[in-house]
């Protein structure tokens, strides 16, 4: 079901923001932070049947807009790692989050709980692959590009990336960032799921095993 939670304002207040949430009431709740930019697109039905999943297996699960993603109504220029972050603790207390799933670069922003960090790159990575795409358009457009001169003019007054427009704030702020799940979550590898990555298809696309991989390990390490 769709439901709305109360996300924290850039200068103060709360707006509603929308989420999916299925089986909330249950004495496991887990909350699924998607990744950040293109990989949430190609990622999102993944994570939708992990949820159908994980509810029939008596876990709740809940999968929050950030504000600036998705439907959120929210400027995403206007946005800031730090308060991605605030927003997804607000999110997971508003929900009474047991556990969380991170999934890609959406464990650059997670809270602090027991559960999963999946296949979590480093800042710079989510970067690195949005600057290659640019410079890869720019050149078939007859411009050369390079990611120096990218980075430094991003770094002082932001950057569009594959539609995407980024604050200079956010953007410095990606370059420094790593997964911190050590004193919480684990790793999880991609290798422990199987089969093509999903953020690597040109395409949104879904597998069911994956779905049935991913939710099995999360249910089963619950149970443990």
């Amino acid at each position: 079901m769709i439901s709305n939670w109360p996300c924290p304002q850039v200068g103060g207040g709360y707006s509603d923001e929308l989420a999916i949430v299925l089986g909330e009431a249950r004495p496991h709740r887990v909350l699924i932070v998607a990744p950040l930019f293109d990989e949430a697109n190609k990622l999102r039905r993944l994570l939708v049947e992990v949820m159908r999943r994980l509810d029939g297996a008596g876990v709740g699960a809940m999968l929050p807009d950030m504000p600036g993603v998705n439907e959120s109504l929210a400027p995403l220029a206007g946005q800031t790692l730090a308060g991605w972050q605030h927003a997804a603790a607000v999110a997971a207390s508003h929900f009474a989050a047991t556990h969380v799933l991170a999934v890609r670069s959406g464990a650059l922003i997670a809270p602090r709980l027991p559960g999963w960090h999946y296949a979590p790159p480093a800042g710079s990575a989510v970067l690195r692959q949005l600057l290659r795409a640019r410079i890869v358009a720019a050149r078939e457009a007859g411009r050369e590009e390079t990611s120096e001169a990218l980075t430094r003019a991003a770094e002082r007054e932001g950057i569009e990336l594959g539609g995407y427009p980024l604050g200079a704030a956010l953007f410095g702020e990606l370059l420094a960032a790593v997964s911190d799940h050590a004193a919480s979550a684990r790793a999880l590898a991609h290798t422990d799921i199987g089969g093509t990555a999903p953020w690597l298809r040109a395409e949104p696309g879904f597998s069911a095993e994956q779905a049935d991989a991913l939710a099995a390990t999360l249910v089963m390490e619950l149970r443990a």
